[in-house]
């Protein structure tokens, strides 16, 4: 067994600078902020790929996500609507970073638009979205990619290799935290030019005038989201699953207290826990009242097996085995680091647009983790345990 250090090779790497330019795609972007825009930059790092419409309701995202899809004199259209930029035929695939109220109708609309798709996670808000969305994708030939990026991470591809050769020997409990603070005020910003409130709103309870409050924190509103549990938690959950091989949960329990962040109404300080047929509990604590930490040392799994422990974060992971628990037996550090796994991420998305090879995160996958924290607001909501019903595809409570 190794007990060096162990530099891990940058697996996708060979996706920069040689793609033909027959494999060329024309990608549109829906959903212009902060993450959309950073991801459509990975997105250009493919030499084949043009970015050929923007759609944003805000104006500002739109302008600031034109500017930075200007590449080598090409201008990307602009649209302000996303049916719109659907009907565009020359766009083959999509991506879609709006607020997670929005994916479930425009993922819908994409495939039946013909489109290929990556979305951002959580991948919808409700079990009955991700049920229909599972069965779109199934009847549909489009590739979908949800943008959970531990399913491409070289590290994490280790460490499942490492529990799947037993070297933990039986793992009954996963054990896992995210810290963080958001509780501090923010400055009250206002809208830098011009927002379609309406569009924005979309599928949800209208309010008649903007909310600037509900446009910039809208992760944490119910109307919008399933708060900090579910945006971050979706990562956790599908990196247990990856590292597990494990299926749908079975019963989701869960624990908060009120909400602390001013003008919101879901709480920052959650446990979660969730039990798996494959015969173990996975328990997730996430605190934004804690203290801020560096970004690689903000979460962490520990995998208890009665042979050892594995703890896996973003950029490293080590095994204890039993016996001798002081220091690591293995140890195994990414390459390029947690910020390299978006591109690996995308670099299987566009390989699979291509060659129509099944991505690495899927729908399917997509709707397991999110299922897990829309049963973990269930619970919440209920006061009881969540039960998800294989036959009928459905969350019951008792």
């Amino acid at each position: 067994m190794p007990t060096r250090r162990h530099f891990l090779a940058a697996s996708g790497a060979s996706w920069l600078g040689q793609a033909a330019p027959s494999d060329r795609v024309k990608l549109g972007l829906i959903g212009g902020g902060g993450r959309g825009t950073f991801v459509m930059t990975v997105f250009q790092k493919d030499p084949a790929l043009e970015v050929a419409a923007i759609c944003d309701v805000y104006e500002p995202n739109l302008e600031r996500a034109l500017s930075a899809a200007s590449k080598g004199g090409s201008r990307a259209k602009a649209y302000r609507n996303y049916k719109q930029l659907l009907e565009d035929k020359e766009i083959q695939a999509v991506l879609i970073a709006t607020p997670e109220h929005w994916h479930h109708r425009m993922v819908l609309d994409a495939l039946a638009a013909g489109k290929d798709v990556y979305v951002e996670k959580p991948l919808c808000q409700t079990p009955e979205q991700g049920v229909e969305l599972v069965e779109a994708e199934r009847k549909s030939k489009q590739i979908v990619q949800v943008g959970m990026q531990r399913r491409s991470y070289d590290l994490y591809l280790e460490g499942r290799k490492i529990v799947a050769d037993g070297t933990l020997g039986n793992v009954r409990m996963v054990r896992s935290w995210w810290l963080n603070n958001y509780l501090e005020p923010s400055a009250g910003r206002k809208l830098d030019g011009p927002l379609d409130w309406e569009q924005w709103q979309g599928p949800v309870k209208r309010r008649v005038a903007a909310d600037v409050n509900r446009f910039r924190n809208w992760r944490f509103f119910s109307d919008y989201a399933g708060g900090i549990v579910a945006d971050q938690g979706a990562h956790v959950y599908d990196g247990i699953h990856l590292l597990m091989n494990a299926g749908y949960p079975v019963a989701v329990t869960a624990a908060a207290n009120r909400p602390h962040k001013d003008g919101v109404d879901t709480p920052e300080s959650v446990v979660v826990t969730a039990e798996y047929g494959e015969d173990f509990i996975g328990v997730f604590s996430i605190n934004y009242a804690a203290m801020r930490y560096k970004s690689r040392n903000d979460q962490l799994n520990q995998l208890d097996g009665d042979k050892g422990r594995m703890d896996i974060g973003r950029e490293e992971c080590r095994v204890f085995l039993q016996g001798a628990e002081e220091s690591a037996a293995i140890t195994r550090v990414s390459a390029k680091g947690f910020g390299y796994a978006t591109d690996l991420h995308v670099s299987n998305f566009l390989e699979c647009v291509r060659t129509r090879k099944a991505p690495t995160a899927p729908m399917r996958l997509g709707f397991q983790a999110a299922l897990v924290v829309q049963m973990a607001n269930i619970s919440l909501r209920s006061g009881r345990r969540a039960r998800w019903n294989a036959e009928s595809r459905r969350v019951e409570t008792s």
